[in-house]
């Protein structure tokens, strides 16, 4: 197939996949059955592997030998809501208008994965030494969760890929590095009372205040911790708080509250720093005073994703195959997380590299360039005639 069908095929099948609406908290088990029923077509050796609820499920699949070593190449099926900001057409219903491509996911990170489905005949045709795997996932927006229970599979099942690209919107400039995800829900329970006499009840919200206070300290303290070299802006990791729920009444003391919020770790160490020093104030300040009031009363806190950074390394044969098939000679870090710290935890070199800009992601008439669409599809090309696959 010559490029200009190509291009025509990877559209059409670009569309398919925004037609299934997998916004994180909804299944998405149609557009795997889709996706698995594509690569079966192709020959590819396919495992759906569906979650505790049974509603999500990760795809794995693979095309030539059973070997080790091997490519991977991942992406996440889902997409975050379309949002408040009004829409110039339906979320999802891909539209081409002025060679962008409308649609929810086409930019995060569905593009991707079309051109993985739509060159899977020059793929499975180089695919002769080497295993080239895909692995396409759920939940990836709500903290990687799909790839976290991907990633243990594939090392219960002892398999041992040697590369993987992760096709997030990049512009097809090669990442070899970005800060963790981790978030987390911390419950607060309390006991309720009259406002008029505070001291007789446990105020969750006054609880989940100091619990706050606490992460401001700790958020101070990363500061200090900014690794000399670090690439980043800014250089040290993070903590925001994103939402704070609870109470019933302004004269009433709130009962229970909910806090929602995350850590970006620009090293490992910084997460455990994190969570060592909030499950010591926990354990030794916020809780016992709690529960010197009302014996219920405490804190528990709910792992909603833990995403690790992508560490830049010194030695990564993903990012020179990256760097030999774009011609690109240094190879980027940002800001915002992706499933490839995963995958590099187990043992995979890895480089972040896919169509479209990050700037696109999340947003009202979110769009993605075809000529993106096209250079992404001449990369998977030129890929085939590397000696990394084949």
């Amino acid at each position: 197939m010559s490029a200009a069908p190509r291009l025509e095929a990877a559209k059409a099948i670009l569309a398919d996949l925004v037609a299934f609406p997998t916004i994180s908290e909804d299944s998405n088990l149609d557009c795997i059955g889709h996706i698995a029923g594509l690569l079966k077509d192709a020959g590819a050796r396919v495992e759906v592997l569906r979650d505790a609820s049974g509603t999500k499920a990760n795809l794995w699949a693979t095309l030539g030998p059973d070997a080790p070593g091997g490519l991977v190449l991942s992406g996440h099926t889902d997409v975050v809501p379309p949002g408040d900001e009004p829409w110039t057409g339906d979320p999802f219903v891909m539209e081409e208008r002025d060679g962008r491509l409308y649609g929810r996911g086409t930019c995060d990170m569905k593009g991707f994965i079309a051109c993985c489905l739509a060159s899977l005949d020059l793929l499975a045709a180089a695919a002769k030494d080497r295993p080239v795997h895909f692995a396409f996932t759920h939940d990836e927006e709500v903290g990687c969760i799909g790839a976290a229970d991907l990633a243990r599979w594939i090392e219960s099942r002892g398999l041992s890929p040697a590369l993987a690209i992760i096709g997030e919107p990049t512009e097809m400039k090669p990442i070899e590095g970005h800060k963790g995800c981790c978030e987390y829900r911390a419950h607060f329970h309390g006991t309720a009372g009259h406002g008029s006499r505070p001291e007789d009840g446990v105020n969750a919200l006054e609880s989940a205040a100091r619990y706050i206070g606490k992460l401001l300290e700790l958020r101070e303290g990363l500061k200090a911790r900014a690794p000399a070299d670090s690439r980043y802006d800014p250089p040290w990791s993070t903590i925001n708080i994103g939402r704070l729920q609870g109470g019933a009444a302004v004269n009433v003391v709130a009962a229970r509250a909910e806090l929602d919020w995350e850590t970006r770790p620009v090293v490992p160490e910084d997460l455990d720093y994190v969570k060592d020093g909030m499950a010591r104030f926990v354990a030794e300040e916020l809780a016992p005073a709690m529960r010197a009031a009302a014996p219920g009363a405490g804190v528990e806190v709910e792992v909603l994703g833990e995403s690790p950074p992508l560490t830049p390394m010194p030695e990564n044969p993903a990012r020179e195959l990256v760097f030999r098939l774009t011609g690109a000679n240094a190879a980027d870090v940002v800001p915002f997380g992706t499933e490839a710290g995963l995958f590099q935890a187990i043992g995979m070199a890895c480089v972040v590299c896919g169509p479209g800009a990050i700037a696109q992601a999340h947003t009202a008439d979110e769009w993605l360039a075809a000529s993106e669409l096209a250079a992404c599809l001449d990369f998977i090309a030129a890929l085939c005639d590397d000696r990394a696959v084949g």
